[in-house]
């Protein structure tokens, strides 16, 4: 393994220290740092306790501080205190003015805290940007730098510096001095450390490392010949090695049983050659950080359609693969008309075999509406809209299906974080900020362009491919908690309208950051008679700007919900360490909670159980219409969602469509239809308890199954919301 660059520590900013009236000057903190006494901490503490309880009071809250400063005058003149110290008296002065309920919360507030502490020790990892304990068990599994005896050397603000060192550094091919160098740097690091913007994970991973492959999603060609198939493999594993997800289609290999003249025997056909495949993923896990994740796809017209469809459905076959057939348009004009269609040899170009289109075409809902797979692609419609179609057919995606790509193509993905895009106004609503918006979505498209030149490719013709089309894609995660902030509800009509606009604004403003990109450093090698070219289009630096990403764990960096998924829980338990679980509720609802009057520790454990509000009476009716989970909502609203966002994304949309444990095979098939009619270019639905292995368990929904299950919604570490396989990457 190469020995990874230990990063420089990080410089610390000063600050001003904020005037005292006191006469403390300074506390000593945990970290045996000193630092300004401030009286406004002590009674916004006490306020938060006095909000925990439902009973909000400023007035109390401020004379209970007044009263704690002036017994710590008492005790600490002259002296410094500790936080400890400070903490203790105002669990005294609450219990003294007879607020012994405010006082348990504020003891809960505390020995929660501690155990939060007590992770982090256990982390061995100091939290100076305050991603919190969540982000920093990510961050510590996954993406900090080791030494050669697995020992972490950097901190997440050294991670941060170290990727935008690496990816800015790029500026200086294309003529940028020192000065302009460290002002793409700054730019780049505040944006990731803010978590305004969040790369995919192995830009944070290998970004200044000697590996160096930076993008998430690669695509494979398998030929239909032995050393082809071996070489794919290779490729696989090396790409793997450095935490890329690989796609495949299998569509050009021979059928099962077809002859094969070199030998004179038969073929052993694509869904066995995918097994290898699948067990050689099993012995690499990727980069020593996350486990490898596959996309394996078969046309519906290949003569092994019917077991590849059923495939997955045998324990233990392709547990690293998500499985989609590629649908033509031809393909669902049979199913239409109830006709028969032909299955075609791809060794020969002829027809073997005839099906009838609306059996298959069931049998596929079934085996998704049993299992979660197959997925869908709807292989035509990508095409039309694939710019580059002027150097060939696109037939394979990335593993969660979001990206496109021709063969040996790959793509490098980041992620907007939404909830950092608002303006509180003097209400205390939230609207869209689209100026900052403005302004991220420019400098993430610089960043995404960079890391191109930035990656060390491993295998020639990926190099080639990925620098000739330059495809990027720009997303978005916190969706779920913006329309929170917005008191918009998921399932609603303006839901869907603001997704429209949202990402129509920034497929505009990426486009335009990348014609000004090409306008300087040239336009994409493939450039010349793609669909930008017959555009009139002048430059565009590259293929296409915009993908919407599951983000899986760089959501959970960021601190929001998962791409444009609802929520999958308001309040559940997380296992974050080995031993350790913490009850985990979402912010804004905790926010509306204390502020209407309703908030408590008990209600909080009480919604754990389901993850739904939804039969909470003691919550006001227009706050539950509001806060809605992924089992709330109706399939075809997840469909419709799907939709909204595809409707101005160049690649594709990763979206999990979730059915309830009770949904029928004809709720599957009307998602499959709708999602058709809709122009999506794919579908994965998941029905809750369809798969043996889940990234979330609902305790009410196990409970009934099984009685000795736990009560809780319980979600893995890295798990940010639904998805249909535990192979869905960190993105």
């Amino acid at each position: 393994m190469s020995k990874p660059k230990k990063p420089k520590a990080a410089a610390k900013p000063t600050k001003a220290a904020p005037k005292s009236n006191s006469a403390i000057s300074q506390v000593r903190k945990r970290t045996g740092e000193l630092e300004a006494f401030q009286s406004d901490k002590i009674r916004n503490a006490i306020l938060k306790a006095f909000e925990a309880v439902s009973e909000p009071d400023g007035v109390k809250s401020k004379q209970t501080a007044d009263f704690v400063v002036k017994e710590l005058e008492k005790k600490f003149t002259g002296k410094i205190p500790k936080v400890e110290h400070i903490q203790d008296i105002v669990e005294e002065a609450l219990m003294k003015k007879g607020f012994s309920k405010v006082a348990k919360a504020y003891i809960l507030y505390r020995q929660k805290r501690a155990e939060v502490r007590a992770a982090q020790a256990l982390l061995g990892i100091r939290d100076e940007l305050k991603l919190g304990l969540n982000a920093l068990t990510v961050l510590q599994k996954r993406y900090l730098l080791r030494n050669e005896e697995g020992k972490v050397i950097e901190n997440p603000v050294q991670l941060f510096q170290r990727v935008a060192k690496t990816i800015a550094e790029v500026d200086r091919q294309f003529g940028a001095t020192n000065a302009g160098v460290k002002i793409a740097q700054d730019e780049f690091y505040a944006m990731m450390s803010s978590r305004e913007f969040i790369p995919n994970s192995p830009t944070l991973m290998n970004a200044g490392t000697n590996l160096g492959l930076l993008s998430a999603c690669y695509v494979i060609p398998v030929p239909d010949s032995l050393e082809g198939i071996f070489t794919a493999l290779k490729h696989m594993a090396i790409v793997q090695q450095q935490a890329g997800g690989t796609g495949f289609s299998f569509s050009r290999l021979r059928p099962k049983g077809d002859i094969v003249k070199s030998t004179k025997g038969v073929a052993s056909g694509p869904v066995t050659f995918a097994t290898i495949f699948d067990q050689t993923t099993n012995v690499i896990k990727q980069g020593g950080k996350r486990r490898g994740a596959n996309m394996g796809i078969l046309r519906v017209d290949h003569p092994d359609i019917l077991e590849f469809i059923e495939a997955k459905s045998k324990p233990g076959v392709l547990t690293n693969f998500n499985i989609s057939v590629a649908i033509t348009d031809s393909f669902m004009e049979a199913v239409r008309k109830n006709s028969e269609y032909d299955l075609i040899n791809p060794r020969t170009g002829k027809s073997v075999k005839k099906l009838r289109a609306r059996y298959v075409w069931a049998l596929i809902i079934d085996y998704a509406w049993k299992t979660g797979d197959p997925g869908i692609i709807f292989i035509d419609e990508i095409n039309r809209k694939n710019p580059t179609a002027n150097i060939g057919e696109i037939e394979a995606t990335n593993p969660c299906g979001e990206q496109p790509l021709h063969p040996y193509e790959s793509c490098n993905l980041g992620s907007i974080n939404l909830t950092k895009m608002v303006l509180q106004l003097k209400n205390g609503k939230y609207e869209i900020d689209w100026l900052k918006l403005k302004k991220i979505i420019h400098k993430s498209v610089h960043f995404l362009d960079n890391v191109i030149d930035a990656s060390h490719f491993p295998i020639h013709e990926i190099e080639q491919m990925t620098k000739a089309n330059r495809r990027i894609g720009l997303g978005v995660m916190g969706w779920a908690d913006l329309l929170l902030m917005l008191n918009i509800r998921y399932d609603s009509e303006a839901a869907l309208k603001l997704a429209e606009r949202l990402m129509k604004f920034i497929n505009d403003e990426a486009h335009s950051a990348s014609e000004k990109i090409g306008r300087d450093r040239g336009s994409f090698t493939n450039f010349k008679s793609s669909l930008w070219d017959k555009q009139k289009i002048k430059t565009m630096r590259n293929a296409t700007c915009t993908t919407i990403a599951p983000t899986g764990s760089i959501s959970i960096i960021a601190g929001c919900s998962s791409g444009i998924e609802p929520l999958f829980a308001v309040s559940f338990v997380r296992n974050v360490l080995e031993g350790t679980r913490l009850l985990e509720t979402n912010k804004i609802f905790e926010e509306v909670a204390k502020k209407r009057g309703f908030y408590s520790e008990e209600l909080m454990n009480k919604i754990a159980k389901s993850g739904s509000i939804q039969k909470f009476n003691e919550i006001p009716k227009d706050v539950r219409s509001v806060f809605v989970t992924a089992l709330d909502i109706k399939p075809e609203w997840h469909v419709k969602m799907q939709a909204a966002f595809q409707k101005y994304t160049d690649n594709a949309v990763s979206k999990t469509i979730n059915f309830p444990p009770n949904a029928t095979i004809d709720d599957v098939k009307k998602a499959y239809e709708l999602a058709f009619k809709l122009k999506c270019k794919g579908i994965t639905v998941y029905r809750y308890g369809s798969k043996a292995e889940q990234v979330l368990y609902i305790g009410e929904l196990e409970k009934k199954e099984k009685p000795e299950a736990e009560p809780y919604v319980i979600a893995h570490p890295e798990t940010s919301g639904w998805c249909a396989s535990p192979l869905c990457p960190s993105t």
